[in-house]
């Protein structure tokens, strides 16, 4: 028997000929997607526990957003918006992240993921830049709660084992003078030694990798150039070998760090760390000739642009990366920089922004817009083979988006409205690896109430942001 059927929708199936279909439905059995086609055919050749029923509305891929930061929507709105990227960083989030303590982390975690699945994400990946290697249990608070939320998370295990220069220290000291209220960590606080850092990921890939029914996995992650090591860059791309796993780090965001006479991308490519496994966040501050070689070594990008426009570290050039055949995604990044980790929200002003900026309305289509939601970010994290599009033996991970607004009416094309018109809201139902996680509007994943959720997120913010001192 088939264990689910959504029927009577637009399938958007996001398949190799980027197939829309039309009063169609998709059938699911243990997990995967068993059939594809018009309602009467399916609900003729297909017997179901459970039948969703579209109503009309857009069946599309479970959204997948490949770079996102968790713990720190607790910080949102409590802090001046005039900031660039280090006094952010150094003012405000590192702060607030590394005061945070278990169950704050567990709620920050449960909120995000209610937010994630109202605007249809079935995949995500968490940089957890502010590990403390000596104690999981901020960690294993965070992994408990994906687990329940029922859908996918990628936990990006943050490496740092070499120190800023002095240069850079003084940099920061200066920086953190506008806030000496802060209670601001020392700057070592997250630096290992080598071979302890090393021994930690693995240990964690090894005790969670797969875990949550194959739902949840771990990445070494270094987080950027100026804190690892070659070494340590080398071994996190064997380890993601090892571990058939993928690798990440934020590369050219900040051009204070970057500017050098060996740029960050070819720094990357000759130690190594570039390749299939690699996935590069933001780059903003890269050229043409580090475009060529990411497109040479079949590295991955994550471009989250509106993080990157709120803080005004550059624009990616991803116009270009894409003309050379760079597999590119979307990512929301901080929930405290965005303001949202909504990818629908973010596609319209993605898409606009490029066309501006090169004044060539041709730049970024519709259609690469939402596979940078979909297939392609489901490329960019290695995973193309089983998410990122409706078709028979992927995962079945699968949300439904209500047409039945004034705002996407009409709507001929819905890919166009999606990426154009509708912000996110508008997803009715989430099932990932076949479970229905969210009907109606309504989360099945977590017993709390989300009022009571929202409550108490509310509180422990209020409390986090006294005991760090901002203004």
């Amino acid at each position: 028997m088939t264990e689910l059927l959504v029927i009577n929708g637009t399938v958007i199936t996001q398949d190799a000929d980027r197939t829309v279909l039309t009063n169609s439905a998709v059938a699911v059995q243990d997990g995967n997607i068993s059939a594809v086609g018009p309602t009467a055919d399916i609900t003729t050749n297909h017997d179901a526990q459970t039948i969703i029923d579209a109503d009309g509305g857009v069946i599309i891929p479970g959204l997948i957003n490949p770079h996102t930061h968790v713990s720190d929507i607790l910080l949102r709105g409590s802090f001046a918006e005039n900031r660039g990227l280090l006094d952010w960083l150094y003012n405000v989030k590192r702060p607030g992240t590394l005061a945070m303590q278990p169950e704050e982390h567990a709620t920050a975690a449960t909120l995000y993921c209610i937010e994630a699945i109202r605007a249809g994400v079935t995949t995500f990946v968490e940089n957890d830049t502010e590990v403390l290697w000596d104690d999981w249990t901020d960690i294993e608070a965070k992994l408990e709660i994906y687990d329940q939320s029922g859908i996918r998370n990628i936990y990006a295990a943050g490496m740092v084992d070499c120190g800023a220069d002095n240069a850079f220290q003084e940099l920061v000291l200066d920086i953190q003078t506008r806030d000496n209220d802060v209670d601001h960590p020392p700057l070592e606080r997250f630096v290992e030694e080598t071979d302890t850092v090393l021994k930690e990921v693995n240990s964690l890939i090894e005790a969670y990798n797969g875990t949550a029914d194959g739902r949840q996995s771990i990445w070494p992650a270094p987080v950027v150039v100026e804190t690892t090591t070659n070494r340590c860059f080398q071994a996190a791309y064997a380890l993601a070998e090892e571990h058939d796993v993928m690798t990440t780090v934020h590369v050219a965001e900040a051009e204070a760090q970057e500017q050098r006479s060996l740029s960050s991308i070819e720094y990357l490519r000759n130690i190594g760390y570039l390749g299939d496994r690699a996935l590069l966040g933001h780059c903003v501050q890269i050229d043409e000739n580090d475009v060529r070689i990411i497109a040479m070594t079949s590295t991955k990008i994550a471009h989250n642009y509106m993080a990157n426009m709120r803080l005004a570290t550059g624009f990616a050039p991803v116009a270009a990366m894409l003309d050379a055949g760079v597999t590119v995604g979307l990512g929301t990044d901080n929930s405290i920089l965005n303001d949202t980790v909504n990818p629908i929200s973010d596609l319209r002003a993605m898409t606009g922004g490029h066309k501006g900026y090169h004044r060539d309305p041709g730049v970024v289509s519709t259609q690469k817009a939402f596979d940078m939601v979909t297939i392609d970010a489901a490329r960019a994290i290695g995973r193309a083979d089983s998410l990122g599009s409706l078709e028979v033996g992927k995962q079945a991970d699968i949300a439904i988006v209500d047409f039945d607004h004034p705002h996407l009416t009409p709507s001929p094309n819905p890919v166009f409205g999606l990426v154009h018109a509708a912000q996110g809201f508008e997803v009715d139902t989430v099932i990932c690896d076949g479970d229905v996680v969210m009907q109606d509007r309504q989360i099945r994943s977590f017993d709390e109430p989300v009022d009571s959720v929202l409550s108490r997120a509310e509180r422990m913010a209020a409390n986090l942001v006294d005991r760090v001192g901002y203004a």
